[in-house]
């Protein structure tokens, strides 16, 4: 493919479908390394039993349609099994459901024998896993934290470079200039003393200063990027909470009383929960046209401590 220089106007177009025009959000290194991240922190809350033909790539496939698209639909063929596959939805029955899935693979045919635009009656040849019960994903989420994770992480390194200390001297002449960056060449390699000439440190003419020290501004008390830090895994601990990662905000750890843990590990868990059931409630579906399938969702529990118990990652108490 050649390069094809853009011209004013092109540039102008693509500039001025952002709002604000100056803020990129999304088309960005961090906003893509934090949409990857915060994706794969989502997964990890996912405990699955599937197919044996729909392990190791598959599996990572079936995660992403079900996070990105929010539903796959389910059918068995002699030639290759369970099978899975993203498509679209056709139709409205009495409960404004949809009755048919439209299949738009280019390997259809080669794979399973049908066109790639079959369309399959849904409840009849084949089923659909939700991941949510309105048909999306979680990618919404994943956006929304990803955008604001990737405009302070930019923030956050811009405070870093400001916040840099140096020294601003100014040398009386040619001479004093060249003492002091000697000077400080030697204080950098750590040597314990400097020894300065005094004629240097006062000129014998005029009795005036040889050189003159330039103060910064007091990074003190404009120190910012312990603030913006605290922010930054306050922005994180947000978004686990909405994919159900238990979290403690770790600014309140002295007084955070177990009420508070109780009421967070709840808020934690209610958007997953929702997801959970209604994968559940779709696999209930897919056993009734295929009751030997091998396919189940649970939520993959962390290891807490609570006074004399401790939860494993199977959710199993286990009393000390």
């Amino acid at each position: 493919m050649f390069y094809l220089p853009l011209n004013y106007a092109d540039l102008n177009n693509l500039a001025g479908h952002y709002s604000p025009s100056m803020v990129k959000a999304y088309n960005n290194a961090t906003y893509a390394y934090w949409e990857r991240s915060l994706f794969q922190r989502a997964c990890s809350k996912l405990k699955t039993t599937l197919p044996e033909n729909w392990e190791g790539s598959r599996r990572d496939f079936l995660l992403y349609c079900l996070l990105k698209l929010g539903f796959v639909f389910v059918s068995r063929n002699d030639r290759v099994g369970y099978w899975f596959n993203p498509g679209s939805l056709y139709g409205i029955d009495f409960y404004y459901q949809p009755t048919e899935f439209i299949l738009a693979n280019p390997r259809a045919y080669d794979v399973l024998g049908v066109d790639k635009s079959t369309r399959f009656r849904l409840h009849e040849e084949g089923e659909l896993l939700k991941f949510m019960p309105d048909y999306m994903g979680i990618f919404d989420i994943i956006s929304y934290y990803a955008e604001k994770l990737s405009a302070l992480d930019s923030a956050i390194n811009m405070s870093i470079i400001n916040n840099k200390f140096c020294f601003i001297l100014a040398g009386k002449n040619k001479a004093t200039v060249e003492a002091l960056k000697k000077m400080f060449d030697k204080i950098n390699k750590g040597e314990p003393a400097v020894f300065l000439d005094k004629a240097l440190a006062n000129d014998p003419t005029d009795q005036d200063q040889p050189w003159q020290f330039i103060e910064l501004q007091k990074l003190k008390d404009n120190y910012i990027t312990d603030k913006q830090l605290i922010d930054f895994q306050t922005i994180l601990n947000a978004f686990d909470a909405e994919i159900g990662i238990n979290t403690v905000p770790y600014q309140k750890a002295e007084r955070f009383v177990s009420a508070e843990a109780d009421s967070r590990r709840n808020d934690s868990q209610a958007r997953i929960t929702c997801a959970i059931e209604c994968l559940k409630s779709s696999i209930k579906d897919i056993k009734k046209l295929y009751p030997d399938i091998s396919l189940d969702f649970n939520l993959r529990e962390e290891d807490m401590q609570n006074g004399n118990s401790k939860m494993d990652t199977d959710g199993n108490v286990q009393l000390r």
